[in-house]
This record gives structure tokens, sequence and C-alpha cells, in this order.
């Protein structure tokens, strides 16, 4: 039996109704629930849990009967291997049954169910992430995680090695883990079984690389962990190219608001050129990859210019690509340009601050002028915002009238003469 380490803080989920709903649900009839993993070492560092994540002696089975018996929906989402997910007032629990494994091949195991939560502790990466946390806040630490979460140390649970060929993932999520939650210099054991074991990262999925990488730049110590994985030859493994450790320092420094694509950028992005490369081995979303895009874009736009940048074209930049989007392109060109951020952003804050230029027209406009409705309108609603953004996007009404006139004007005179009989 394991014996109590620690109780959980004050305010803490230990306090959460739907929390002590579902344990208190899931420990009757001879069966125990606890509270496991980043939920537990969160609430223990005074951060906040994340998702709760329980782990229970009761197989799916049980799961699923005592849920319905207390009427709560509950789903299979893995059911296969012990996971069930319950819905409390729509909020999602994920339950596993306490495991051990029979055999491990890469990222898949076979298992069996166990009621020992010492077992169930060995089959986790980290020991910071094999607490154990009952209804009464008792916190249950089966593998000594408590002194390495004190001790803001990352530590892999028994061979670092063994754990890292589980799930070559756990390399980067050794580094992520490090510059979240660690303080200090990388644990050895596990350092050196990564830059070992660094080929397996070759055979994940890049939707797998992608998320922990993009974690590991918005991590709370990215610009201390960083630059030592990129110098171990991790950045260049994962990024297919020369990590740009002066600009992704200055980034973090002057912009500390920085998207992680925007980190991404300035880590990775020369130019326009490199957007592609990067979309390729990452696998970035529409979103992502357009961030990218637009960062590259500014990149070559600004190259040698951008200090040069004054207020009315920050305005410009906002307009064309909204104020978050331009202020996150806009540290990374900075950063590019080997500028002081903080200095070279303050100098254009009114701009960058100013709501986004809306255009002052629309269709209907165009029809109280006598413009028939097609396809034509666009192309006139275009060039006359052009217009407007080009005078500095002026708000009074007449002169807006003007710059509408006036591209009405040139286009009637572009058109051919009417071949009406």
């Amino acid at each position: 039996m394991n014996a109590v380490a620690a109780h959980l803080p004050p305010g803490s989920f230990a306090d959460d109704p739907a929390v002590a709903r579902i344990l208190d649900l899931l420990s009757s009839e001879g069966d125990a629930a606890y509270v496991v993993g980043g939920a537990v070492r969160n609430a223990l560092l005074g951060l906040q849990p994340g998702d709760i994540d329980i782990a229970t002696t009761a197989e799916p089975p049980i799961v699923v009967a005592k849920a319905q018996a207390a009427g709560l929906r509950s789903i299979p989402t893995g059911i296969e291997h012990g996971t069930v997910t319950v819905l409390i007032d729509h909020r999602p629990f994920e339950v596993t049954t306490l495991r051990r494994d029979v055999e491990t091949y890469g990222r898949r195991a076979t298992v069996s169910f166990s009621r020992d939560i010492g077992e169930d502790a060995q089959r986790r990466d980290f020991t910071m992430n094999a607490l154990y946390a009952r209804a009464d806040g008792a916190v249950l630490d089966p593998v000594g995680g408590l002194p390495d979460l004190h001790a803001r140390r990352v530590r892999f649970i028994g061979d670092a090695r063994t754990r890292i060929r589980e799930d070559y993932l756990r390399i980067l999520r050794l580094f992520r883990f490090h510059a979240e939650y660690g303080e200090g210099p990388l644990d050895p054991q596990a350092r050196d079984a990564a830059v070992a074991l660094r080929g397996g990262l070759e055979r994940l999925s890049a939707e797998r690389i992608r998320a922990e990488w993009l974690k590991l730049l918005a991590a709370r110590r990215a610009a201390e962990v960083v630059p030592a994985v990129a110098e171990a030859g991790f950045a260049q493994q994962v990024l297919g190219g020369v990590a740009r450790l002066a600009p992704f320092a200055r980034l973090l420094a002057g912009c500390p608001a920085a998207t992680p694509i925007a980190r991404l950028a300035a880590l990775a992005l020369h130019g326009s050129h490199d957007v592609q490369r990067l979309r390729d081995r990452l696998r970035l979303s529409g979103a992502e990859a357009q961030a990218l895009e637009q960062a590259g874009l500014l990149i070559d736009r600004l190259h040698g210019r951008a200090a040069a940048l004054d207020v009315p074209g920050a305005r410009r930049l906002v307009h064309e690509l909204g104020s978050a989007e331009a202020r996150n392109a806009l540290c990374v060109a900075m950063v590019a340009d080997g500028l002081d951020v903080a200095q070279s952003l303050a100098a254009v804050a009114p701009g960058l601050d100013a709501p986004r230029p809306r255009s002052p027209w629309s269709g209907a406009h165009l029809i109280a002028r006598g413009v028939p409705p097609g396809p034509g309108m666009g192309a006139i609603l275009a060039a006359a915002e052009a217009a407007w953004r080009d005078e500095g996007f002026p708000d009074d009404a007449v002169r807006q009238n003007e710059i509408l006139d006036d591209i009405l004007e040139r286009r009637a005179g572009e058109e051919p003469p009417s071949t009406r009989p």
C-alpha cells in the first residue's frame, strides 16, 4: 500500500464538486479512483490543472455501468486500452483503468489491467507525471516523483532509454517538460539517452512532432532550452535547416507574447522561400501555414528597411493582416533585420494599436450610384479601398465619397463605348 506523500493545497481541484463526484462514483463497491498525472503535478506547483485525468481499479465495463447507474453519459474513447470518457455537466473526464505493460513495441503496447498504482506508474514517462491524488487531497508517490518535482528535475521513470524506445516522442517531451517545469541543467541520463536515440524521431508522424515542437517553443524557459536543443542538433533534424538562435532570442526578449508560429518563424525562416519546407516537414495547419507565410513575406518586404517603418506603414499592415497577425509578423521581420524589437515596436505602436481599418463601402454604395450588381463590383470596391489605404484611411465622409466617385469616373473612361443600336 502506498503511503501518503503530500496533500494538495487548498483551492485545488480537490475542492471541485465534479471531480469529487466522479472519484466518489468510481471508488464505490471496493474500487479505488485517483486523479493522476499533470493535474496533480500542476496543483502542487500552484499552476492551473489543465485536463483532469482519472485512474481507477474499475475495469471499463464497470466504469460504464457505474456511470449509467448515476445517470451519466460515457463514451468508449479507448476502451480496448482501458479508457472511457465520462461526462459530468457536459464536462469530459478521461477515466483509464490501472494497467501494466505485458509487451511494448514502439508507441503501442500489450497491456493487462491492474489494481496496483505502482504497476500503473511504471508505464508513465517522467516521475513528476506519476503522482496520484485521492478525493481527500492525499497525494501518493509510487516512483519518487515528489523530490524531483520540488527540485524541478525532469527525470524518466526507470531506465531512460527503455522509456524512450517505448515512444520516441518522449525525446521532444523531455525537452518540452524541462523548458516548462524544469530548472537548471537537463538530467544527464535523460540527455544522453535522448542524444543516443535521436534517430527514432524519424519514425514519428510529422503531426506528432509538430504539436510537441510548438509546445516547446511556447514553454516558460524556451529562451534557455531551445538553444541547447538546437546546439545538440535536434532543431536541424526537426526543421531541416539551421536554427537562427540570435533572432529567436531577440524575439522572446522584445515580443514575449509572440505566438508559437511567430517563434517558429524567428527560429527557422530566412524568408518566404523557407515556408514550404517547414509546412511540409511539420504538416502545419492552413492557419499556421498562413501565419508563417505572412511572416516570411514581411521578412522579404522589409529586409534592410524595417527600421524605416513608420506609424502609417504599421497601420497599413494592420489593415492588410489584422492587428494580432500584423504584430506577430512584424516582430519576426524586425528581429530578422537585427532590430531591438521592443524599441522598434514602441515607435510604431499608435499604428499597431489602432483598430483595424474597415472599408467604408459596400455593394449598396455602388448600387446607389447606378452600378449594376455583378462580378465587377468587387474590382471597384478593391480599387477604392486601395486608394483609401494609400491616403491613410481618411474617415471624412466627404473625402470618402470623392475617392469612390474618382474610381467610378476612371472606370467609366476605361470601358468601351456602348454597342447598343
